[in-house]
């Protein structure tokens, strides 16, 4: 299998490292507009071409796939470009920056036969998979709320606003361990900037059976912060990302409504117990990630990340953005 990377700024580094190491993948080409970053590329891989003409890899006819890492106004072009050329396409969050671009590359990846998927990379971390499974398996009880904070100083994007950026992570988190799509979604957001994108913003998500997602965005924040709440009600998970080796830790904390109680005289009693720390493998989801997306070109199989993971990130980006436009609008789907 020969892959072409499209882009080598933050992103491409990593895709062309976990494609070269997969096994049945080979890395053909890395395209990118400054010669500077080619440099890079011959120097640590003296074996793939480089170009800084896209026609180069869509003329290529031993280029089976491509891997898209850019910014996110150019993910529609290049992706449709390239399955018209007979390619099987990969596209860094969120996979365009419109519904309408999501539903087109979706028809023409139907149409050709072409695998068409989004690098969701949370989703094959080791520690969502083990949130996944205690969900699955009623370990934490019946999930009500998941509470998200992705917040740190910088890197303002001249683009997309703040949860185009860092939302895709939690939102494809989320819609994976609700295993539902929202009924509704409401944001609020504010710019500091000229270009009015909101470099802070809060987006709330509404789910069926009174389940309900909040995340908070920012570049504004003087500290980093990668941290996720999961409550069911009989456990709760902390998923702290920027932990090394403890990521995950359960609660075993709940609380229940005592039977008498009524409207007017609501009596709760709470549980408190032992708090546990699963052991998460360390493998690199990148690379879980790189073989999915092979396999489900060699199978024809659909991969975890798949284009519907892919448009459904991109529906609630827009109704978002269309929530903070209109002063925290209600958006239903």
């Amino acid at each position: 299998m020969k892959i072409a990377i499209i882009g080598y700024g933050y992103w491409g580094p990593n895709l062309v490292r976990n494609f070269s190491l997969a096994e049945n993948s080979e890395v053909s080409w890395v395209f990118d507009l400054s010669e500077k970053q080619l440099d890079r590329v011959k120097k640590s891989y003296p074996n793939i071409k480089t170009t800084t003409n896209y026609q180069d890899i869509l003329h290529d006819p031993e280029t089976d796939a491509v891997a898209i890492a850019t910014p996110v106004f150019t993910h529609f072009e290049l992706a449709k470009k390239a399955m018209i050329s007979g390619k099987h396409v990969l596209i860094e969050k969120p996979m365009t920056s419109s519904v309408k671009e999501s539903n087109e590359l979706i028809q023409l990846s139907q149409k050709s036969g072409k695998v068409l998927m989004v690098d969701h990379t949370y989703l094959y971390t080791d520690a969502v998979q083990k949130i996944k499974d205690l969900i699955v398996t009623g370990q934490i009880g019946k999930l009500q709320y998941i509470d998200s904070t992705r917040i740190n100083l910088g890197l303002f994007q001249r683009d997309v606003n703040v949860l185009w950026d860092l939302a895709p992570h939690d939102i494809s988190i989320c819609n994976y361990l609700m295993d539902d799509f929202p009924i509704a979604v409401q944001a609020v957001g504010a710019a500091h900037t000229d270009n009015n994108l909101a470099n802070i913003a809060y987006l709330t998500l509404f789910y069926n059976d009174n389940k309900i997602a909040h995340f908070n965005c920012s570049w504004i924040s003087p500290v980093k912060i990668r941290q996720m709440l999961i409550g069911g009600d009989q456990k709760m998970i902390l998923f702290n990302d920027l932990e090394t080796t403890e990521k995950l830790r359960i609660y075993d904390k709940g609380y229940s409504i005592v039977p008498e109680s009524d409207r007017n005289r609501l009596l709760i009693d709470y549980r408190i117990g032992d708090i546990t720390i699963p052991k998460i493998p360390q493998t690199e989801a990148l690379a879980s990630m790189a073989k999915d997306f092979i396999n489900a070109i060699t199978t024809h199989s659909v991969p975890l990340s798949s284009s519907k993971s892919g448009l459904d990130v991109v529906k609630i980006l827009e109704a978002a953005e269309k929530s903070i436009q209109n002063k925290g609008q209600y958006i239903e789907f």
